[in-house]
């Protein structure tokens, strides 16, 4: 046990001392390259550019992870199920149809970088998440069932998703605007952003941490949790509140971002067994660096044009699960 604890305990200060060095990297990886670094000193320009962009969208991507990793092993959790992801419960297109909406109603352009157009935005797919939350709940008759609870999510995420659609459809000027949402992208991020992100996810750090005995209990099944005298129903909305929170903060900042959410436990897990409170921790740590990760490498690879963050997240998230499928099916075979 106290080997568990000393190796979860090492991998949180690996992937923290990890991430405060891929933030200082962020700060020199841009079109202008680490001159502006270099001349942030003396030049006003230079230091606005690491300042104001590009530690902001760095350190930005980190918490849009840690909240997305966070969610995800609240998601696994709960469903107990290892291939679940914090989008289960609708809340990706409720925020793609509010972001829709907003951008139909308003015609205001998402590459603004005034903080009120840009609050409007975010704040419309923030909503959209949670009133696709909300939604979800009232469709599986609450949280007492979580197959049903399941099911009303992938229902919700169908639904939203055709809306959604059908209103891009009508307005095709914000096709753009919904693409580069679908596909994800830390390039607005500002520090008002980090800001809200990195309050709401404490928040949900600590909720998830108090919580994390239940989750616990829940791994062993509803009878064995229920003889536990755990308090399943409210458990469940705690839980499920947990999770829509942490994720339509997320998205409303980044857009839809795939597979940090659910390689991040798994990534976890395959270091160090753990209980749900340390995993959800390290989940956080994890997702935070998985996403700051592919943050640079957007930025890097073909700079100093930008490849969206959530396709590249897709293409090394899809990989790293194939690789584990064949892993586990080899092992299956011997």
């Amino acid at each position: 046990m106290k080997n568990q604890h000393r190796r979860a305990l090492v991998l949180g200060v690996v992937l923290l001392a990890l991430a405060a060095g891929l933030l200082l990297l962020g700060a020199g990886i841009g079109s202008t390259g680490f001159e502006s670094v270099l001349a942030a000193r003396h030049d006003p320009v230079a230091l606005q550019i690491v300042w104001d962009i590009r530690l902001p969208r760095t350190l930005g991507a980190w918490l849009a992870g840690a909240l997305l990793g966070l969610a995800g092993a609240v998601a696994q959790g709960l469903f107990r199920n290892p291939l679940a992801d914090p989008y289960l419960l609708g809340s990706a297109s409720g925020a793609s149809l509010g972001m829709a909406v907003a951008l139909m109603m308003f015609g205001v352009s998402p590459v603004s970088t005034q903080w009120v157009v840009r609050l409007g935005l975010t704040g419309a797919a923030f909503i959209g998440a949670v009133l696709a939350v909300l939604l979800t709940l009232a469709l599986a008759r609450g949280v007492q069932q979580t197959l049903r609870l399941l099911l009303a999510g992938v229902i919700v995420g169908v639904v939203l998703g055709a809306a959604k659609d059908l209103i891009t459809i009508a307005s095709a000027d914000i096709l753009q605007a919904i693409q580069g949402f679908m596909l994800g992208s830390t390039g607005l991020v500002g520090w008002s952003a980090c800001a809200v992100m990195g309050g709401l996810g404490a928040f949900c750090l600590l909720l998830g941490w108090a919580l994390a005995p239940m989750l616990d209990g829940l791994a062993l099944g509803e009878a064995t949790a229920s003889s536990l005298g755990l308090p399943l129903g409210a458990m469940r909305a705690a839980l499920v509140a947990v999770l829509a929170l942490a994720t339509g903060t997320a998205v409303a900042q980044t857009g839809l971002i795939a597979f940090v959410g659910l390689a991040a436990p798994h990534l976890v897990r395959s270091a160090v067994k753990t209980t749900h409170a340390r995993l959800i921790v390290l989940s956080s740590a994890m997702g935070g660096l998985l996403l700051m990760t592919a943050d640079l490498l957007a930025r890097w690879l073909i700079a100093p044009q930008e490849l969206p963050v959530g396709v590249l997240t897709a293409v090394l998230g899809g990989s790293y699960l194939l690789w584990l499928m064949h892993r586990r099916s080899a092992r299956g075979g011997m």
